[in-house]
């Protein structure tokens, strides 16, 4: 009897480490956005992002696996189920909510351009007549888009409209803000020839999401709970200051 107690436990405790395990959440990144998510030079992925989703795991009791996927197809993916969520730079936007879930918010970001040292500009409008460059399917790409008398250039990374701009095959990009501080500000080649003109001013504001497949609340309750104790702690102020300086 007693040895039928003891395996009884044994089985108990064994289906209760399964039903409490960590869930493993498994996050797409196109790491070619530095700050925000990138590989550094020991191939490692790196940044903003992936600092704070690994805090929010951490706080929030589950596990990150990280996948590095192409923007161009991150979405397609997502809606696959070949991962969980994205965390990499997506605004929210209500066309994108219409085809998938967003968390709370977790970063607020402004468009900014970015041109060579030698312009002297204050708005887009006084781009008219010249080739502005963005990668494919952002804000940044739509805010040229949407800007009259403007040619838009779609690139795949956002590294190759900054290496056009650099060796004079474009005349500006526009792309997120802390995007355009490190490749403008923070890159020795590119500061001595280029600079951020300006912050586009909009009247709505734009803020970074989780974004997680339509109907997956478990997911989404989770990475929701993890951005409010990152925030409650203080975390994310300490990680804008690592990898953005503000």
């Amino acid at each position: 009897m007693l040895k039928k107690i003891v395996l009884t436990l044994a089985a108990l405790l064994v289906t209760a480490n399964v039903a409490f395990a960590e869930k493993t959440i498994v996050v797409a990144q196109d790491a070619t956005w530095p700050p925000m998510e990138f590989v550094d030079a020991n191939k490692n992925l790196v940044g903003f992002s992936v600092d704070y989703t690994d805090a929010m795991a951490k706080e929030a009791g589950f596990k990150i696996v990280h996948k590095n996927v192409a923007w161009d197809g991150i979405f397609a993916g997502l809606e696959s189920g070949s991962y969980d969520a994205i965390v990499s730079s997506v605004s929210i936007t209500d066309e994108r909510k219409n085809a998938m879930d967003f968390t709370t918010p977790y970063y607020e970001v402004r468009q900014a351009l970015v041109v060579p040292k030698t312009t002297n500009v204050t708005k887009l409008d006084e781009m008219k007549g010249k080739t502005l460059g963005g990668q494919i399917s952002t804000t940044g790409y739509f805010t040229i888009k949407k800007t009259a008398g403007v040619t838009a250039k779609s690139y795949d990374e956002i590294g190759l409209a900054m290496e056009d701009l650099f060796n004079g095959r474009i005349d500006g990009v526009v792309c997120d803000d802390p995007v355009a501080a490190s490749y403008a500000l923070q890159q020795e080649q590119y500061a001595a020839k280029m600079k951020i003109a300006f912050v586009i001013e909009t009247q709505e504001k734009e803020f970074y999401g989780i974004a997680v497949k339509k109907g997956n609340k478990e997911v989404l309750d989770l990475l929701n709970k993890g951005i409010a104790a990152v925030k409650a702690k203080g975390i994310d102020k300490q990680l804008r200051e690592k990898w953005i300086g503000r």
